[in-house]
């Protein structure tokens, strides 16, 4: 995985205009349930992110397709949910990690809406809780409203974090 993270890093620091659509698709795939699984994107988005001050980088248009990509990753999360029910958990790889949906499906119970906002900055959550949203039957709109606004809040504090860092790095790496 390591070394997919730094070839896509390495790609967009060579190829600019690309930075936009690979963090839609990366979002999207971090925010997909079964996909987030295999292929944990958040470390590209925050190394994207490092780039937005010292390599030109737009914060704009990446921080849309950010949340866009994370909102639509969640929205298909839910579609899968709702329409399978209690079969996503015989579908592979949730299969192979029995705990993650029951983990999911008591944050829902538990925190209703604020979870959905809330699991979104957590790990196997971040997968789990639009399902589990969906199979519960969470109301449509209620799920959408905190799925976008969450998304773009969590694309921006990856990038943001990405570029403070960076310059954290920047301004000790002059100051010693």
């Amino acid at each position: 995985m390591e070394g997919y993270a730094h070839d896509l890093v390495a790609f967009v620091r060579l190829h600019q205009a690309w930075a936009a659509p690979l963090v839609l698709v990366l979002a999207f795939g971090e925010s997909l349930a079964f996909i987030s699984l295999l292929v944990p994107a958040w470390g590209v988005l925050v190394a994207i992110g490092a780039m937005l001050g010292p390599g030109g980088i737009n914060f704009w248009p990446v921080w849309l397709a950010g949340g866009l990509g994370a909102a639509l990753g969640d929205w298909l999360s839910y579609r899968v949910g709702f329409t399978f029910k209690d079969r996503v958990a015989m579908m592979w790889p949730l299969s192979r990690h029995p705990q993650l949906l029951p983990r999911g499906a008591a944050f829902v119970e538990k925190y209703g809406v604020a979870g959905i906002f809330i699991g979104r900055f957590f790990g196997p959550l971040r997968a789990s809780v639009p399902l589990a949203a969906g199979i519960f039957e969470m109301p449509y709109w209620r799920f959408q409203i905190a799925n976008f606004v969450s998304a773009f809040v969590w694309s921006a504090v990856l990038l943001i974090f990405g570029d403070v860092v960076s310059r954290l790095i920047e301004w000790i790496w002059r100051f010693f």
